[in-house]
């Protein structure tokens, strides 16, 4: 499969999760929902490379590599509110809304990786975009929806961070692996609070676990064979897209008709992204 295939298959696979996480907020809260797509992301990743995570936890056991163990934890941590944070957002604000101001924290780390003139170019485009969203006219302003989705934003730039510094510290998906199991842990209380016995219906079991394969396990997977085969700077281009397809997702799967202002908002932040990534360093 070529590699831009690939990575749109990956965004698709991504929002139509989301899509089917949102119809889902009906008969559970939000955080029983994160705990399910974690909960299945972390077991399915855990049976793939249980020897390889077994043999990585011994190895930071006998070196007493703490720092390594508190990395791989901060970026789980990191992962369970991203997705705790973006999942309240779903609740409450359009899926093309929330998807573009979560966009802003890789957009943030792009821009920051790069000294051209025409980071400034990125930035006020970026900063147009989120005004068309906060307008208050009526539209689909949630303030709460969009504090949410600002803090998946920054979870979002700090998971980079951090994965790049867990991909340094242990092979192959150990890392990932690892952080996606404090994840899952992390978010545990909040999901069984929330979620009770409804978590336990063959139905919502079903869902979760489509959930998690197409939010995370094969997004993961697609995405990581784009890069192998990808620069990073076309990459990141190709994923400037994934706002789009949000709002294209929630228009056909949940019936979130957007105004013009709106899709200017997330042509703005896609055209900004798209900009920083090629830009960026």
């Amino acid at each position: 499969m070529p590699p831009p295939l690939l990575v749109l298959t990956g965004i698709v696979s991504v929002q139509v999760g989301a899509g089917l996480a949102d119809r889902l907020f009906s008969q559970v809260p939000p955080a029983a929902v994160t705990g399910l797509r974690l909960w299945t992301a972390a077991l399915l990743l855990a049976v793939a490379g249980a020897r390889g995570l077994g043999r990585e936890v011994r190895a930071v056991w006998r070196r007493r590599a703490w720092a390594d163990a508190a990395v791989a934890v901060a970026f789980g941590l990191t992962l369970a509110v991203m997705n705790f944070a973006i999942y309240q957002a779903f609740a409450r604000i359009p899926l093309g809304i929330a998807v573009t101001v979560e966009f802003l924290g890789p957009l943030g780390v792009a821009v920051a990786t790069s000294r051209r003139w025409l980071d400034a170019v990125w930035v006020l485009l970026a900063g147009l975009g989120v005004a068309l969203l906060t307008r208050g006219d009526g539209g689909h302003l949630n303030l709460a929806g969009l504090g949410f989705a600002l803090v998946a934003a920054a979870s979002w730039a700090v998971y980079i961070l951090l994965s790049a510094a867990t991909g340094r510290r242990f092979p192959g998906t150990s890392g990932l692996t690892l952080a996606m199991c404090v994840a899952a842990l992390a978010v545990t209380p909040a999901g069984v609070a929330a979620g009770g016995r409804v978590l336990l219906r063959p139905a919502v079991l079903g869902a979760g676990v489509a959930i998690g394969l197409l939010s995370s396990v094969i997004p993961y997977s697609l995405e990581l064979e784009a890069l192998r085969r990808t620069p990073a700077k076309v990459f990141g281009i190709w994923m400037s897209l994934e706002p789009g397809v949000a709002a294209l997702v929630g228009l056909v799967m949940l019936s979130q008709g957007l105004r013009w202002y709106e899709w200017a908002a997330i042509g703005c932040v896609v055209v900004a992204s798209a900009g920083a990534a090629r830009t960026g360093s």
